[in-house]
């Protein structure tokens, strides 16, 4: 094997988690922030390039390593896309976190491996059926009729003129989990 030259290396801290890995390593994602930091010039104009980028960064050159204040466990996913070219999710991060790690590497969050996908997406497809269902809720008495009207319950309230709160509910509720085609969240 041959020698690798020292100036190949590079140590990233990432909130206070020291990984070591190779210049080349990081080229591979041409456009993201650590392939900027792994471009062959001086370490005054990368880092001048970098801070225009929002997000924090410091370079020490005694021990000539870069810091990052940013989630240890996210970056060494982030890293392993790097190396592997596959880009998985952290089964205990948070989607909403992991996404933000995401946009500040500059990485496309279409890039998650299938696998991961469902993982990834699970936060957006919860808070996609939380507005939907705040939407059936909220709706005005027009649109509560027209539900009541399409579940064919509508002489049954008419009858007896009460709508306590377990009428204004049951239908939404019955057609969340009854009719997979009525909503997002009933999906």
């Amino acid at each position: 094997m041959g020698k690798i030259d020292d100036n190949e290396r590079i140590v990233l801290n990432v909130g206070g988690t020291r990984h070591e890995t190779y210049r080349t390593t990081l080229r591979t994602l041409p456009g993201t922030r650590l392939a900027l930091l792994a471009r062959e010039s001086d370490t005054e104009s990368v880092l001048d390039q970098l801070q225009q980028v929002p997000g924090f960064i410091e370079y020490n050159p005694r021990s000539n390593e870069y810091f990052f204040d940013r989630h240890p466990g996210v970056f060494a996913y982030v890293l392993n896309y790097y190396r592997t070219g596959k880009l998985h999710c952290p089964a205990d991060v948070c989607g909403p976190l992991f996404e933000e790690e995401l946009s500040f590497w500059g990485i496309d969050e279409t890039d998650v491996e299938p696998c991961c996908w469902m993982t990834y997406r699970q936060h957006r497809d919860a808070e996609e059926a939380l507005d939907v269902f705040e939407m059936n809720v909220d709706n005005g008495d027009a649109e509560e009729d027209e539900l009541n009207k399409r579940l064919g319950i509508e002489d049954a309230l008419a009858a007896d003129g009460s709508t306590d709160c377990w009428k204004k509910w049951q239908p939404v509720i019955w057609n969340l989990f009854d009719d997979p085609y009525s909503s997002r969240a009933a999906r």
